[in-house]
């Protein structure tokens, strides 16, 4: 059998990481307190690291998918394959807009960035008060963008599994092959 037919166990790795921490996220980044006055609180605190971490995990996705590639299923139309493609390539550009926005944002309000308090990163731009609204409004841009691109994905894996009845998904899930 083809590997290259199937994801390997680190993809799925990092796919069901990053979904499991957007999850998390998302639900931190909407209920958290006001971030525009005053130092990060605890929730901020948690909804940076969550977001670096998600940030390393789709570095590290993406530099994988590169250097092992999985050809697309040979059974699905070409204009399936294509927009298959295309939505993973939105999803990974969107994630990462996402997190470099809010590393921005944070780095914009000079705020010290560091995974959990623990280990520093350096910040991308110095503090500038001027660019916090406009960074804010971008990452929540991206946000929703993602949210709606996580939606297409979700509905299209869901159209396989209940309309098409095809065996697409399974080569995501965790322990198949």
């Amino acid at each position: 059998m083809d590997d290259r037919l199937h994801y390997g166990s680190p993809a799925k790795v990092f796919h069901w990481l990053v979904v499991a921490l957007l999850a998390i996220q998302f639900p931190i980044g909407w209920f958290m307190p006001d971030v525009h006055s005053g130092p990060p609180g605890r929730a901020m605190t948690l909804h940076i690291s969550f977001g670096l971490i998600i940030l390393a995990l789709i570095l590290l996705r993406l530099v994988w998918r590169i250097t092992h590639p999985v050809a697309p299923e040979s059974s699905l139309p070409p204009w399936q394959r294509v927009s298959s493609e295309a939505v993973h390539w939105l999803l990974y550009g969107l994630v990462l807009a996402t997190t470099f926005t809010g590393w921005l944002f944070a780095s914009f309000r000079g705020w010290s960035i560091s995974y959990f308090n623990l280990v520093p990163l350096p910040m991308l731009a110095t503090k500038n008060t001027d660019a916090i609204h406009r960074i804010d409004g971008w990452h929540q841009i991206a946000e929703w963008a993602l949210l709606i691109a996580i939606g297409i994905h979700v509905a299209a894996a869901l159209v396989h599994i209940f309309i098409y009845r095809d065996r697409i998904m399974q080569r995501m899930l965790p322990g198949r092959r």
